[in-house]
């Protein structure tokens, strides 16, 4: 059991759900608020929130009728999301004033609760803190778990660009792949996904039907699609794949706000019949243990300079978090989106 000499705050500014925004999120669906800090209870922790990552499936989060498996944030009080700190004050045994943990307070500047609540993290095993906020665990589980990327594959990652589908494909060319492309929306991304990860191909979905962008760049068909968007994209893919192709189906990006229909794409029977696909979605609820392989294998690639973390840091702390969730929302990052808390 330890304590912390440094003074803490009298309280902590967080981020509050101030309406379910329907249709269109705006600066009006956040508002700020404090909360009171003081010495940990029985068995307590206080962290302080160095780092945060954000995600569009805050945006699900949003609605009070989503379809996904984890709880919905309700208004006037602090949303929550997936964050790494420092623990500054200690009342446990668990963990130690200076340890790095992960857990899922954030939108917050500090984070008060039982030690359980919070994972320690190897500061040594990775670059900085913040790597253990990439979302390599979704990459890994679905490029690897579900579609079982093989050597020899011909590969599609739809929203390449975003957090999980950077590392995804990856992923793809490190366990083997022959040729992996990659779907974004702009020149500045293609050069990205291209020049920098290392990807065969990409194209910008904007520049005409997908499916013939498809066919020229995969003329001999896919066999693994990692689905981030749903749509046109997930048709496309459809139609294109070759006979046992495995899809992956991670998000529905062209659906999730605004009022897209791309969360209901159509799909031909017959051509998932006839060429026998596998189409399998999966939720990115991941067990301590596929993290922790996770960050050893992201540790020891990083090491070996097979891989790179693409990020976007915005600065600012707590009071970025609304504009930054906006920018996400309106696709102006690429990689993962990290907000520096501290």
């Amino acid at each position: 059991m330890s304590s912390g000499r440094a003074e803490l705050p009298a309280v902590s500014r967080e981020v509050r759900l101030a309406s379910y925004p329907g249709d269109a999120v705006t600066p009006d669906t956040f508002a700020f608020g404090t909360s009171e800090l003081a010495e940990p209870g029985e068995g307590q922790v206080v962290v302080r929130n160095d780092w945060m990552t954000l995600g569009s499936v805050a945006r699900d989060q949003m609605n009070p009728d989503t379809k996904l498996p984890i709880p919905v944030f309700q208004p006037g009080v602090a949303m929550w999301g997936r964050t790494v700190g420092t623990v500054v004050r200690s009342n446990s045994d668990a963990l130690a004033v200076g340890d790095l943990v992960e857990h899922f307070s954030g939108w917050r500047e500090y984070a008060v609760g039982t030690a359980h609540e919070f994972f320690r993290r190897d500061r040594a095993l990775l670059p900085g803190p913040e790597y253990f906020l990439s979302q390599g665990p979704t990459a890994w589980h679905g490029m690897v778990g579900t579609a079982q990327v093989r050597e020899g594959d011909t590969v599609f990652v739809s929203g390449a660009t975003n957090g999980v589908g950077a590392l995804a494909g990856q992923i793809a060319k490190l366990r083997g792949a022959k040729r992996v492309i990659g779907s974004t929306g702009s020149k500045a991304k293609i050069d990205f996904l291209v020049d920098e990860l290392g990807f065969d191909a990409a194209f910008d979905y904007h520049d005409g039907p997908v499916a013939e962008r498809l066919a020229e760049l995969a003329p001999d068909g896919l066999d693994v699609v990692f689905d981030n968007v749903g749509g046109e994209q997930f048709e496309a893919a459809v139609q294109h794949a070759a006979r046992g192709a495995r899809f992956a189906l991670c998000g529905v990006l062209s659906g999730q706000h605004g009022g897209g229909e791309g969360g209901s794409p159509r799909l031909p029977l017959m051509s998932a019949i006839t060429k026998d696909l596998t189409l399998r979605g999966f939720a990115t609820l991941h067990t301590p243990d596929q993290i922790e392989e996770w960050n050893a294998q992201f540790g020891a690639w990083l090491a070996e300079g097979r891989i790179v973390f693409p990020h976007t840091v915005v600065e600012g702390g707590v009071e970025a978090l609304p504009q930054a969730f906006l920018d996400l929302l309106d696709r102006k990052y690429s990689g993962t989106v990290l907000v520096r808390m501290s």
